[in-house]
């Protein structure tokens, strides 16, 4: 864990995520700094049931939802909940079902996919095309594994409010994975 390369490219994509989950440089260079202070005082701990990296992102998982939890305990948020340019209504027919066009793809072997490095830089670019909250949603959920309950509580909506945004990140997701990752069935 002393290799600088490492270290380096390693703080790079923590504050990365970081920014992504605060919205705030500071609080994200804070949190990554904490993170990887406890990682270095704790190395001892680490039993190599994980690959280094997950166990210093999940440190840092835990900093971040520290920080929102904290943040939100008090605090108000006002946020616009619609979306002027994420029209869904195109990618369904009056009646609910799929437009031929926009029919999901089979994905050959999706498990695989995300052990590709380049895997997650598409699905980075992918996750930075959505809004600015569904991005953020879908990271406290996903990746941060808060429960809808306190997500809801932090940011004050609703939970029917929180799935129907959670359900639109994951379409666009989907969607825009299949156009920059899967193609007729095979990774590119």
């Amino acid at each position: 864990m002393t290799d600088p390369e490492f270290l380096s490219d390693i703080r790079a994509q923590m504050l990365k995520f970081a920014i992504l989950q605060l919205q705030d440089e500071a609080l994200a260079e804070d949190a990554v700094q904490e993170a990887l202070v406890g990682a270095l005082k704790n190395a001892a701990s680490f039993g190599r049931r994980s690959a280094l990296k997950t166990w210093i992102f999940a440190i840092l998982k835990n900093k971040i939802t520290d920080i929102i939890r904290q943040r939100y305990r008090h605090a108000e948020v006002h946020e616009n909940q619609t979306d002027g340019h994420d029209n869904l209504d195109s990618l369904f027919d009056s009646r609910g079902f799929w437009q031929k066009e926009e029919l999901p793809e089979a994905w050959s072997q999706p498990s695989e996919s995300v052990k590709d490095e380049h895997f997650w830089r598409v699905f980075e670019t992918c996750l930075s095309g959505l809004s600015a909250t569904h991005a953020r949603l879908f990271m406290m959920r996903e990746f941060l594994e808060l429960e809808s309950e306190e997500i809801c509580q932090s940011l004050q909506i609703s939970t029917s409010n929180l799935h129907v945004m959670l359900y639109r990140a994951r379409l666009r997701l989907r969607e825009c994975l299949e156009n920059r990752w899967f193609s007729d069935g095979e990774c590119r």
